[in-house]
């Protein structure tokens, strides 16, 4: 109570005698509910806002701090493409230095992220994994990132993990700049690259479309020029690429590991203010204090601004990949947020998963948290994929939309699951079976994955789920009716009435009611039905029977009794 009447600038005995008008003795020390405090403060002319720790210390760090004029920074582009299509090669001819060379296998093993300077701009670059185990990776890269370079080997062509690419730019809004790579191979064919992205849904400048693309060779250094124009044209264009270089650092973890001679490191890109030596920090539920910041060249730097990408040295443990990364001004506030998000998160532990699934669709658009269904379907053969996508987005209506964020043959990966989970997409498998990994990763993540081997059970599925989202509307379905003509009493059954169907049908386990004199004395169920000695599950019209009411029997000679069943109506928005 003491705290409520600081916060409202009224003296404590005050706020007493108001409590007291209540029928409350208190003292200055008493706990109040959040009624009672939102009680007392509307009594004193405030509206109460309850908010958790974090929160408000949080807020209080964003009003002690005012920030200045926003000023251009370096978009943060992410390279994305196929294996062996020439990501890092390119990269590589960009910031001209070897990183092929300490790669395993030529497969990427990490995120890099690096800066290079272009007609006095600054682009920031990250170099995502290509290869299928650091999908991961990869989906991390597409939500920190201004623009997506999209790799297209111009001997290749479009190929599985390009299609997983498009899918996560598309899924993280970004924009895509196409970069043909290997234009200078003798079996290089750019009109059937541009053909294969056309048909995928990007269609480049040069068709008539509205995708950026750009002819290179990263090998012979050709068109790289012509590539950072676009991608600075782009970011100009589409991009509000703007921060504010004096407010207290904030950005996101790329990649964090332990090392053993300097303890946790974390790669951490910097989107808004400046980061120092020395600030105070929490990132996700690690606090810490920058000890030192090495930029991407392994050079000691004092300080990093906006879309500059540093290594942060001084963290009390190892954060998640995708953290948010903030400055805090005073360090024992940090601890104390960091104590209070591990805490958040044992305790979200315990709870299951909130990932989409069909059977919660239908409360999730109660909340209005629903208005599209994402799903990721993967079928045998691409025959069935293009009949699944067609048959399923006719079910798309007014109220909620089907959204395919990625189709594909094959197998359910790892790959999917991860892009189900970082999309909240549910996975549809047609004669195909997830392998043990994902299967695994899938209910680690609560992905819901449907398996289906006939197409209309996945159309009729999908369809159920969609009226679900509807509100449904239900309609009672007259059965039959039978008048008693007499009644017995059987051990361990009950009373047992010996009726005449007068129209319709009686059905075992059916809701029934009885009605005396048209006014309904019971509602039940039929558990026993039987025709002479023989039990049936249902008697029609013009026939005899006895049958049983459950835990009821007062029935007595001349009662009718209506059997009925309640169906639920599809809603007339749905599909039919």
């Amino acid at each position: 109570m003491r705290d409520l009447a600081e916060k409202m600038t009224v003296k404590a005995g005050d706020v007493l005698k108001r409590l007291l008008g209540r029928g409350l003795m208190a003292t200055i020390n008493l706990s109040l509910s959040q009624d009672l405090a939102a009680e007392l403060a509307k009594d004193f002319g405030y509206e109460l806002k309850m908010v958790s720790f974090e929160d408000h210390a949080l807020m209080e760090e964003q009003l002690a701090v005012k920030g200045g004029a926003l000023t251009p920074r370096p978009p943060v582009v992410t390279i994305m493409g196929h294996v062996d299509h020439g990501k890092t090669t390119l990269l590589d001819a960009i910031r001209k230095s070897d990183v092929v060379a300490t790669e395993h296998g030529g497969i990427t093993q990490h995120i890099g992220a690096y800066t290079v300077r272009f007609k006095d701009r600054g682009i920031t670059f990250l170099d995502t994994p290509g290869h299928e185990a650091f999908t991961l990776m990869r989906a991390r890269g597409a939500q920190v990132t201004d623009i997506v370079v999209l790799v297209v080997a111009a001997d290749d062509g479009v190929m599985p993990q390009t299609l997983e690419a498009i899918s996560h730019a598309k899924a993280a809004n970004v924009p895509l700049v196409v970069a043909i790579n290997k234009i200078d191979k003798p079996d290089a064919k750019l009109d059937r690259v541009k053909k294969d992205l056309a048909d995928h849904g990007l269609l480049v400048e040069d068709w008539g479309g509205d995708t950026v693309s750009a002819e290179i060779s990263a090998k012979q250094k050709k068109g790289l020029d012509k590539l950072l124009e676009n991608i600075l044209a782009v970011a100009d264009i589409l991009r509000e690429c703007k921060a504010d270089a004096s407010l207290p650092a904030s950005g996101t973890v790329l990649e964090a590991r332990l090392d053993k001679s300097r303890g946790p490191v974390a790669t951490v890109l910097v989107q808004q203010g400046t980061l120092h030596i020395g600030d105070a920090f929490i990132a996700g539920t690690v606090s810490g204090k920058v000890r030192a910041l090495f930029d991407d060249l392994g050079r000691r730097i004092k300080e990093a601004t906006p879309s500059v990408p540093v290594e942060v040295l001084g963290l009390q443990g190892v954060p998640s990949p995708g953290d948010r990364f903030k400055v805090i001004t005073e360090e024992w506030r940090a601890r104390q947020i960091g104590a209070y998000r591990q805490q958040k998160q044992r305790e979200e532990q315990l709870l299951k998963s909130s990932r989409l699934t069909l059977d919660q669709l239908f409360l999730k658009i109660q909340e209005g948290q629903v208005k599209e269904l994402n799903i990721i379907l993967k079928a045998d053969v691409q025959g069935s994929i293009e009949a699944l996508v067609k048959t399923l987005e006719r079910l798309s209506n007014p109220q909620v939309k089907v959204r395919f964020v990625h189709t594909a043959a094959g197998a359910i990966s790892e790959t999917d699951v991860l892009l189900a989970s970082s999309s909240n997409a549910i996975i549809i498998g047609f004669n195909v079976r997830p392998d043990q990994g994902a299967r695994a990763l899938a209910e680690k993540e609560g992905v819901d994955i449907r398996l289906h081997s006939v197409i209309y059970e996945v159309a009729d599925e999908i369809k159920r789920a969609m009226e679900g989202l509807l509100e449904p509307t239900y309609q009672e379905a007259a059965l039959g009716r039978a008048e008693v003509r007499n009644t017995f009493r059987v051990p361990k059954v009950g009373v047992v009435a010996g009726t005449y169907v007068l129209d319709g049908r009686m059905v075992r386990n059916a809701d029934v009611r009885l009605l005396r004199d048209n006014v309904v004395v019971y509602q039940g169920k039929i558990v026993s039905l039987r025709r002479f000695k023989d039990d049936v599950n249902e008697v029609k019209s013009g026939y005899e029977c006895g049958l049983a009411i459950g835990n009821f029997n007062d029935v007595k000679v001349g009662d009718i009794i209506e059997a009925f069943k309640i169906e639920r109506v599809a809603p007339k928005e749905a599909v039919s």
